[in-house]
């Protein structure tokens, strides 16, 4: 299947991904059932009509409003298909027609939930945290085994033993319980990919929560004794990693280690 196909393929499969994705980012937290009752206007109760459910067609239809009783629909739903769309279209180009694919593409997935359900309720959620691990291993640990290399494997382990002590330790100055279960999931995959990956992921996403938390406090609508979610930041930096760890070390090295 030639490249651009596969991306194209993929990043409608994105799309639709992204409208699941968004009853996930709303419902989780509450514990409501994802799948009954279906898709409808939280405001009026009315159920949404099946040419409004087309990913950011139907936002764009309706002008961004309920067709029956005129509420006002976030424009977040739209970006969120978009970008899960842009997310998967990215992974894709990343690691092409391959086993892994499908792992990276569930991990954008939760991603985006996981980063938007920390950011409105500060809190990961372990509905979608713990069960991602069985399928992380469901989807990679074959691959492994089928290769007959266990090299990738046996460093995503250690990679994720690594983070988990490294957060854990940080959860006695205040890391969240959450950030220390998602801290493994993120070195597994990391650590499957290379050891430039996991450290370029564990430090972006420290600098990434580390700049976004001090222009906060600049700009004062955060204090020092405010809660920050972290998610975010450790699932940015960990896509930092995936598409581009090789050359962000390869830059870091050349910094500290100058060519003579």
């Amino acid at each position: 299947m030639p490249e651009a196909l596969l991306i194209g393929i993929v990043a409608l499969l994105g799309l639709a991904i992204g409208s699941f994705l968004n009853v996930v980012i709303h419902r989780v937290p509450r514990d409501e059932s994802l799948v009954a009752p279906g898709s409808h206007c939280p405001e009026c109760g009315n159920p949404v009509r099946a040419r409004h459910n087309v990913p950011v067609l139907g936002w764009l239809m309706l002008r961004g409003r309920c067709a029956d009783c005129g509420t006002r629909i976030s424009a977040r739903y739209p970006l969120v298909e978009a970008g899960t769309a842009i997310l998967f279209a990215a992974v894709a180009a990343r690691f092409g027609w391959s086993w892994e694919l499908p792992a990276y593409l569930y991990l954008a997935a939760i991603a985006i939930a996981l980063a938007m359900i920390d950011l409105d309720v500060m809190r990961l959620p372990d509905k979608i945290v713990l069960p991602s691990y069985g399928v992380a291993a469901a989807l990679l640990v074959p691959v492994s085994l089928t290769a007959g290399d266990p090299a990738d494997l046996l460093r995503g382990l250690t990679a994720a033993v690594v983070l988990y002590v490294l957060y854990r330790v940080l959860a006695v100055w205040g890391m969240g319980g959450g950030d220390v279960k998602l801290a493994p999931l993120l070195g597994f995959y990391l650590g499957w990919l290379g050891w430039s990956a996991v450290a370029v992921g564990a430090f972006a996403g420290f600098l990434l929560g580390g700049l976004v938390g001090g222009a906060l406090l600049a700009s004062k609508p955060a204090s020092r004794k405010s809660r920050i979610p972290f998610g975010p930041y450790m699932l940015a930096g960990a896509f930092l990693a995936v598409f581009a760890a090789a050359p962000l070390a390869d830059w870091y090295t050349n910094l500290l280690l100058p060519a003579t």
